[in-house]
């Protein structure tokens, strides 16, 4: 039997992955600095509030609806609107995910071998997805710049673009830079998209998770005009609700545009079907929860940001300006390559962290950590980081 080249992927564990099972079986309590999975760390919502709205007595009737139901469509407009957003609940497609609506739109703007342009660094989910599809990728640079911190290169976005590119994929924030999109940025970005007839994809999942408001800082692309817009976004992040399965597409840009997209997304939509009806009838009582499960989150992770530079602060060790999002940088003294010391901090202090590369991080030297862990949990895995890190220093 021949499989597809499209999961044509290595299938063995790699060696960090083969030293955490090792790990696992032998029950070793692992102090886990990857960890964004909220329910897993007790910032998950109300039980009661989140299971009551799914016995509702319409979710045993099938109604088939392309964009989804429009009391779930009218939940997430509201959403929109109480951040002072406008959204047109016609101008919505729900989706079971993030991840699916990436496949709707590569589908959608995509022809085989198509490319779209994605951030660097950025998460690795990307690959998958494009391959998956039949698209290429094509990286454009984020530059980090001391303490001003990251942007978008526009030169190398612009050079990265090719004839048969179709859109320009933006994460904002970013993922792990927690970076956010600058108005400027958006300029040139519409102004280039114009000329290359390019579409938009902004992933803003994590756009609620605001640690750092800094200047010009472009808070959705939700109506933008400049260009043909997609805005992704769900209750994985929003909510804290992975669990859920529960995605968004909000379109925009030139009205003639926009409608013929609105037309080919019902068929591809159509075709799925994949959103659940109780999550869809439960929304609309879901989402005036997020303030009280981001401001918990928010609070977690603003305080181990705090904690993390009290205890790097008397080291070598730079932490890199992160405006939002979950996740910190820390540029580490280059005494043993990623890998190497990804392992070690693995094998003897039980700490699990993801190493740059696993991001397309520019160079060596990088670790990248989840700032979701319980606090006690945080600080004694930063802790024994460092004496593991600085351990040549001794």
């Amino acid at each position: 039997m021949t499989f597809s080249h499209r999961i044509d992927w290595p299938l063995e564990s790699n060696r960090l992955t083969g030293l955490l099972e090792e790990k696992r079986r032998q029950r070793s309590p692992i102090f886990d600095l990857t960890e964004a999975n909220p329910t897993r760390v007790g910032l998950a919502p109300d039980t009661d509030g989140i299971l009551g709205p799914l016995a509702t007595p319409g979710a045993m009737l099938y109604q088939p609806e392309p964009r989804g139901l429009l009391t779930a469509r009218k939940g997430v407009a509201d959403y929109y609107g109480e951040r002072g957003l406008r959204v047109n609940p016609e101008h919505l497609h729900l989706t079971a995910s993030s991840s699916e609506a990436y496949s709707f739109i590569f589908k959608l703007l995509a022809n085989h071998g198509d490319s779209v342009l994605i951030p660097q660094p950025s998460y690795p989910l990307f690959e998958f997805l494009a391959t998956l599809e039949g698209v290429s990728l094509r990286p454009y640079q984020l530059e980090y710049r001391h303490p001003a911190g990251w942007s978008i290169d526009v030169d190398s976005l612009q050079q990265a673009i090719e004839p048969r590119t179709r859109a320009v994929i933006l994460v904002s924030p970013n993922n792990p830079t927690g970076s956010f999109l600058k108005g400027r940025e958006l300029e040139a970005l519409n102004d280039l998209c114009r000329q290359h007839d390019l579409a938009i994809i902004a992933d803003e999942v994590f756009s609620d998770y605001i640690i750092e408001d800094g200047h010009d800082r472009v808070g959705s692309l939700v109506g933008n005009d400049g260009a043909l817009t997609f805005v992704l976004s769900g209750l994985s992040k929003v909510l804290a609700l992975p669990q859920m399965k529960l995605g968004w597409i909000v379109g925009s840009g030139p009205d003639d545009l926009l409608a013929e997209a609105i037309e080919r997304l019902d068929l591809i939509a159509d075709t799925f079907l994949s959103v659940s009806a109780p999550v869809q009838h439960a929304v609309s009582s879901w989402l005036p929860l997020v303030g009280n499960v981001q401001s918990r989150i928010l609070d977690r992770v603003r305080a181990n940001l705090a904690m993390l530079d009290n205890i790097v602060a008397p080291t070598p060790i730079r932490r890199l300006r992160v405006e939002g999002g979950w996740c910190a940088i820390l540029e580490m003294p280059r005494f043993l390559p990623e890998e190497e010391l990804t392992l070690l901090l693995l094998e003897r202090e039980d700490v699990l962290v993801h190493p740059g590369y696993f991001f397309d991080l520019p160079r060596e030297g990088f670790l990248v950590l989840s700032l979701l862990p319980p606090p006690a949990a945080f600080a004694e895995a930063v802790t024994r980081l460092i004496r593991v890190s600085l351990a040549p220093m001794a």
